[in-house]
């Protein structure tokens, strides 16, 4: 009976109990809906695929339409206005002591992240890549509840150097990185690093934060010339044959058609330089693929360490492809006389210093419209997958609608984790249990005047350059093709009033 007693003793222990999941999520930069292999693109990216065919892979799943506030959200399970991150990071001094506000620029201290929760619930915390949510060092990683932390703390960068506006860091101390540095290798490497040192008998949490694909675009040469011939077609081309795939695979129910291309956009056909945008989507696929390959790094590591089917692996994109021009933002970053060496520096080689525009982009957002920056479904819609074999058996596809702020109750919630505030975000685990989740009442976004809100199948959306609102029915017109905005002004007028009270309630402008 001693025996017996003990015995029980010990199981109930820590020691003996069953380890809490590791949960590893990677958040890709300015990636468009379709860009990865699963979701039509004929770019390289087989381990995001396998991923995604043997987990759930979300059709419906948004993001907060720009890289500050969808980074805010997937932190503290919040709208981004709620984590004072309603536009983007303040770069200069700020006051810590004056009270919270929706558009203060850095991570309000009221909002707990994710990974001060989980450090709190005993899992080791670990972030390797970009922050871009405090630029201040009392809101660094480390500040916010990371044990280890390397990265950009800013926004863009070079891949191959640190511009002089940026901070690239390690654990609270500047980085310097030597002549064989390449960003994505460099975020790749780290989370690996902390995968290999992470103590066996605690889980461990991992953000990785990729730069990648993310303007400027720089790539290996050898790795650019293996995709030029890919995209002499053009994107009128490779738009269509991405949507073709779609349909194929039957990825988007509901979906038969493809909406006309952006009419600001000349044809592939008519362009007098056409080399120079083959170089510029070829480094952009080259950039993919060398982040895709890095997830495959850090995958292999996990099974290496024994912990593959304890792992929940999660990957998205914090807002859709970027029709952005640096030519003005290259001069402040790279000052005048670098500005130029960029226009004679071929594109991907270093001092390079260029974007793909949104030629590119409105293939890279297949099959939506607009991008990021815009609350139509190009700017806020990300794949999403999820893969955790211990309790996703075999992958399936979901069109339940969700957002990113509720990553963090999910975490919560597989974790078995009480937040120490309520959230705004919903768990997905019973998404991933194959059931009806109870759905939001509504989403809604705003970012830099852009605006929309989402009831149902319902979307009501503002374009602040056309200063009209737009209403669609997502389950029959996810392309948003067709405005019903003057034919049911009733359906309008009811979801504006809803945003109108929401955005009041959480001081957005």
């Amino acid at each position: 009976m001693k025996h017996l007693f003990l015995f029980l003793f010990l199981i109930s222990t820590p020691l003996f109990a069953q380890k809490k999941p590791n949960i590893i999520v990677v958040l890709a930069d300015d990636m468009g809906y379709s860009d990865i292999g699963l979701f039509g693109s004929e770019i390289k990216t087989p381990n995001l695929d396998a991923l995604g065919q043997k987990g759930a892979a979300f059709t419906q799943f948004y993001n907060a339409g720009r890289c500050c506030p969808s980074r805010a959200s997937l932190l503290t399970g919040m709208y981004p206005h709620q984590a004072g991150m309603g536009l983007m990071v303040t770069t200069g001094k700020y006051d810590h002591t004056k009270p919270y506000q929706p558009y203060q620029g850095f991570l309000s201290l009221e909002t707990p992240t994710i990974a001060e929760e989980l450090r709190k619930n005993g899992y080791q915390t670990f972030m390797s890549g970009k922050w871009h949510v405090g630029e201040q060092q009392e809101d660094w990683p480390n500040q916010r509840g990371f044990d280890h932390y390397f990265g950009l703390i800013s926004g863009a960068n070079s891949y191959y150097e640190v511009l002089s506006r940026r901070q690239l860091v390690e654990d609270n101390k500047k980085y310097v990185p030597n002549e064989h540095f390449y960003m994505t290798e460099a975020i790749s490497d780290k989370a690996i690093s902390y995968v290999k040192s992470a103590q066996a008998q605690k889980p461990f949490f991992l953000y990785v934060a990729y730069t990648a694909p993310h303007w400027p675009l720089h790539a290996p040469v050898k790795l650019i010339d293996q995709y030029r011939e890919t995209y002499r077609k053009g994107w009128e081309k490779l738009r269509a044959d991405r949507f073709a795939r779609q349909q194929k695979s039957g990825l988007l129910t509901n979906i038969h058609e493809l909406p006309p291309i952006d009419p600001a956009i000349a044809r592939f056909d008519t362009i007098k330089n056409p080399s120079v945008y083959i170089d510029k989507m070829a480094t952009y696929a080259a950039m993919m693929q060398i982040m895709d390959e890095g997830i495959g790094r850090i995958m292999q590591e996990v099974k290496a360490k024994g912990e593959w089917e304890n792992t929940m692996f999660v990957f998205l994109s914090d807002n859709g492809a970027c029709h952005e021009i640096l030519d003005d933002r290259s001069v402040r970053d790279l000052g005048e006389a670098g500005y130029q060496q960029s226009l004679i520096t071929p594109v991907g080689a270093k001092g390079s210093y260029t974007t793909y525009g949104k030629e590119w982009a409105s293939a890279g957002n297949t099959p939506f419209r607009m991008y990021k920056h815009w609350m139509h479904e190009g700017g806020i819609s990300t794949p999403l997958i999820v893969h955790f074999p211990k309790l996703i058996k075999k992958g399936f596809r979901t069109n339940q609608v969700g957002h990113i702020m509720d990553l963090f109750p999910t975490f919560l919630d597989v974790s078995h984790s009480t937040p120490s505030k309520p959230v705004q975000g919903k768990s997905l685990l019973p998404i991933l249990n194959q059931k009806t989740r109870a759905a939001h009442p509504f989403i809604a976004w705003e970012h830099q005047g852009n605006r929309a809100i989402r009831e149902g199948d319902w979307k009501l959306v503002w374009d602040d350059e056309i200063k009209q609102w737009e209403l669609y029915n997502l389950k029959k017109d996810r392309i948003e093709a067709h405005d019903l905005a003057k034919q049911m002004p009733e359906k309008r007028n009811d979801l504006l009033n809803k945003y109108t009270q929401w955005a009041q309630s959480l001081g957005v402008k």
